[in-house]
């Protein structure tokens, strides 16, 4: 209690100042970040020795709103299953702004040598896995947390309303379970006070710190999960001509997917990606079975894009599998939406990056393959998503280990651009939206 009064008796005279801009809102920022960067820290440290799988996340979950209640923050539980929002509201009227953190682990046993390494494990889908942090978002939580911690000590101040959100299962429910932003939705998140904005983040492990990474428009790809069902018939391994193999035609569909991408997409529009991750088939090595199903993703930008490959999927598989005696029966999974920033939001923000980070540190990044829920926020109302620098200075970026591997490792020293970056959007919009606007002649 004594060091959160210390930060807010620190931050309230320059709050007061910072309502005219400039340089003392900067330094407000800075100095706030600076305080709280320790705590981040061992936060993220025992978040990442404790890590849970999505609609797992009971012990974080709890963490998180009793530090939220410890600053007087309106808390609700169990949004979305174990998901936790904070609502701060503050002196003044304004914009309700959303902040969103998630907080599911991964699958992965940990090969990091750290003192805080995970040595978590669950069950996943049926099966008995290690559980690791292997995509930063410890990092998020307790970036988010110091954000809340600060902004609490500036509640007299903030001109409108936060919704601290943190959400479970980003990475996917449980098969059969409904989680993560969908289901946060669902429940309301989005309502209560209604958010007209949301800001989120992700930390990455090949970007340097303390650098910022932004897109207009798409930034990140729509996910979409596939799977082909190929029956041909059975016969013995030594007589393939007695029967229709479907591993072969398997092994045909594969390949003709690739060209997909490689021959009839308008690459120079967006990129897309089709990819068979899992194929399964057959119980003894002389024995050619009647069945083998393929899983897969395809990864799109645009919406056109997205509906013209489902529809080649299909086609190539049941033309190949046809071709050749056998049928392919093919669905498609429809998983997250393209992450889409706002334009007119993000060039209204883009001064905060460069506040946050410097200049020189805020870069115009190309669109990720990869997917992210934060997609059904940015669906509902004008959102911003960026990344945030997470690798050693001078390392070179093809020495750091991606996200989702057993050796992902990331420099803690990254959380505070995170910290300065979520504050200065706060902050700027508010006072944006309480400064009105010049008329035109």
């Amino acid at each position: 209690m004594k060091q959160k009064l210390l930060l807010f008796i620190t931050l309230t005279p320059l709050m007061a100042t910072a309502q005219k801009g400039g340089t003392d809102m900067k330094t407000l920022i800075s100095t706030a970040a600076d305080k709280v960067e320790a705590k981040t820290i061992a936060w993220r440290r025992d978040l990442h020795e404790h890590p849970e799988l999505g609609n797992q996340e009971f012990r974080t979950a709890k963490i998180i709103a009793d530090h939220l209640r410890a600053l007087g923050i309106e808390v609700k539980e169990g949004v979305g299953k174990t998901g936790v929002v904070g609502v701060l509201k503050g002196a003044k009227p304004g914009p309700c702004i959303g902040l969103r953190a998630d907080m599911d682990g991964l699958p992965v046993v940990e090969r990091v040598n750290l003192p805080f390494a995970s040595k978590a494990t669950s069950t996943y889908n049926g099966q008995a896995v290690g559980v690791m942090h292997a995509c930063g978002h410890d990092t998020h939580v307790s970036i988010l947390m110091g954000v809340a911690e600060i902004l609490a000590g500036m509640k007299k101040e903030l001109a409108g309303t936060v919704k601290f959100i943190f959400q479970p299962a980003e990475e996917g429910p449980p098969e059969g379970e409904e989680g993560g932003a969908p289901l946060m939705i669902k429940d309301g998140v989005l309502d209560n006070p209604k958010v007209d904005v949301m800001f989120g983040l992700h930390i990455n492990s090949q970007t340097e710190v303390g650098k910022i990474k932004y897109r207009t428009g798409g930034i990140m790809a729509a996910s979409d999960w596939f799977k082909i069902k190929v029956k041909g018939k059975q016969t013995h391994g030594s007589q393939p001509w007695a029967g229709i193999d479907p591993v072969v035609v398997s092994a045909q569909i594969i390949n003709g997917l690739q060209t997909i991408v490689s021959r009839q997409t308008e690459l120079t529009k967006n990129p897309a990606v089709v990819s068979v991750s899992v194929i399964n088939g057959g119980v003894r090595s002389n024995i050619i079975p009647e069945e083998v199903s393929m899983l897969g993703t395809i990864r799109t930008l645009d919406t056109g894009m997205q509906r013209i490959i489902h529809e080649k999927i299909a086609l190539t598989a049941s033309k190949i599998a046809e071709s050749a005696g056998a049928t392919a029966e093919t669905s498609i999974e429809k998983k997250t939406l393209v992450t889409y920033n706002d334009p007119v939001l993000t060039k209204k923000m883009l001064p905060s990056f460069i506040k946050a980070a410097g200049e020189e540190n805020v870069i115009e990044t190309e669109a990720v393959t990869g997917a992210e829920d934060f997609s059904f926020f940015a669906e509902k109302v004008p959102s911003i998503f960026f990344f945030i620098g997470g690798m050693e200075k001078g390392k070179d970026p093809k020495s750091a280990f991606p996200h989702h591997t057993p050796d992902f490792s990331l420099d803690e020293a990254g959380m505070k651009t995170g910290v300065k970056a979520f504050l200065q959007l706060v902050l700027d919009y508010m006072q944006q939206a309480a400064t009105p606007a010049k008329k035109g002649f």
